[in-house]
């Protein structure tokens, strides 16, 4: 079953299902179905979504998980592109959602101590949602042109900005350089991120960057990251004695 971080509560999921049936995306049959049924169907598809990927997932698989017939799903979804694009979509905006659920607490921290729980905290996530997290990486490196637009860009925007709420609560607690270029920085410290993380959601990226092998733990390149990062835009009165 799809594990309870994935979304908040049901709300959040019927708020894209009306959203996605007045764009077509899903039939009004579906909508009109009873909360328990829609929600055993729903939870199939992110399941399936979840361990292959939302391109890949099998509807012979998703039918057996949510215990309907596959001619039900076609149905509720028009076809079967119909019921990948439901996946895809959906997939994508929990995990835009998921950004903003975690960023407040992230924001209360001081820097070095955000930066580090943002990037422990976003690899064990993605080690429970190993064929989504793939996907969306895959799709980052593919160069597909829908892809990009409807999965990459929603997601990558929503990493850039969640590190550019954490600079500027830094910066607005006087933690930070002033002559910082908080832009400039924001964009390199998620690109740095991203490269970290990537490289262990794809283990070719791993075999060109060099970020692990099993001399070099991910525990001990994280730290190595937070110190980079706070070492050269951290006040040097704000830097923590170890």
């Amino acid at each position: 079953m799809v594990h309870n971080s994935f979304f908040s509560d049901w709300n959040q999921i019927h708020a894209y299902i009306l959203k996605f049936e007045g764009e077509g995306v899903v039939t009004r049959t579906f909508r009109r179905l009873d909360p328990e049924r829609q929600q055993a169907i729903v939870e199939a598809i992110l399941d399936e979504a979840i361990e292959k990927g939302p391109t890949s997932i099998n509807i012979k698989q998703v039918a057996e998980r949510a215990g309907v017939a596959v001619g039900s799903l076609y149905q509720y979804f028009n076809n079967r592109e119909g019921l990948l694009t439901f996946a895809t979509r959906l997939s994508t905006g929990l995990m835009t959602d998921a950004f903003q659920m975690i960023e407040p607490y992230l924001r209360d921290m001081p820097l070095e101590d955000a930066l580090r729980a943002y990037l422990m905290g976003g690899m064990e996530w993605g080690d429970t949602m190993t064929g989504l997290v793939q996907f969306v990486a895959r799709a980052a490196y593919t160069g597909d042109p829908v892809l990009a637009q409807s999965v990459v860009q929603p997601i990558a925007d929503a990493m850039l900005e969640i590190v550019k709420n954490l600079l500027t609560a830094a910066q607005n607690r006087g933690e930070l350089r002033p002559d910082l270029d908080l832009d400039a920085t924001a964009r390199t410290v998620n690109a740095l991120i991203i490269a970290v993380g990537d490289s262990q959601l794809l283990p070719y990226l791993n075999n060109y960057f060099c970020v692990t092998d099993e001399s070099m733990p991910l525990e001990r390149v994280i730290d190595s990251v937070v110190d980079l990062v706070t070492s050269g835009i951290v006040k040097s009165n704000q830097k923590k004695f170890k």
